[in-house]
């Protein structure tokens, strides 16, 4: 039995990938492909529960380290639990996030270093990779606009404009070094941005 794809989704609050998971999703259940998909941080039961840590604004006095370890913890548990065992059964997963936005948001956005992260990513994942990531780029005033109308933004959005502007160049930055990140302009038309998707996946399934 040969291993599940790994596809990743990737990019600044609002910038689009739940709308291209939808459509993947949709080509995937057309053609037969058999996939799971999954978040970070989430995705299991203890996942869960350090996503809610996470993102409750409440929890404002949460250091860097500290935010760090929970998204690293619940990393962990995703990839031990639902990860490693669906890649290895041949099915495909579909991760709206993984381990580059902690490289972004807390390696280069809050400044803990990729040495750092790259060291905790590694072990929280036992080297599980993904082989393809897509990450949506897009200004973020325009992906804030598109927040705007969803509802009440977590801890994380409420940083602002200039925080995200700084993940943004994180990922940027990440992209130059990773050859499996492939930076899609998330600015364009959704079925565009899909059709760069759709080719670049149906070239690894094949």
């Amino acid at each position: 039995m040969s291993k599940g794809l790994f596809i990743t989704f990737e990019g600044i609050d609002g910038c689009g990938k739940s709308t291209q998971l939808g459509l993947l999703k949709e080509e995937f259940v057309k053609e037969g492909v058999e996939f799971i998909e999954v978040r970070e941080p989430g995705g299991t039961a203890v996942g869960e529960k350090i996503r809610t840590i996470l993102l409750d604004k409440k929890n404002d006095s949460m250091t860097r380290m500290a935010e760090l370890l929970l998204f690293e913890a619940a990393r962990a548990q995703i990839t031990e639990e639902v990860i490693v065992p669906s890649l290895e059964r041949g099915v495909t997963v579909i991760c709206d996030r993984f381990y580059d936005s902690t490289s972004a948001y807390q390696g280069y956005a809050n400044k803990m270093g990729r040495d750092l992260t790259d060291f905790l990513n590694l072990k929280a994942t036992n080297d599980t990779s993904p082989d393809i990531t897509f990450l949506l780029d897009i200004d973020p005033m325009t992906a804030y606009e598109r927040r705007s109308g969803r509802g009440e933004e977590d801890r994380i959005e409420l940083l602002g404009l200039s925080y995200q502007e700084k993940v943004r160049e994180g990922y940027l930055e990440l992209a130059k070094s990773e050859g499996r990140i492939m930076v899609i302009d998330a600015s364009a038309a959704p079925d565009v941005i899909f059709k760069e998707i759709h080719d670049k996946i149906w070239d690894l399934i094949r």
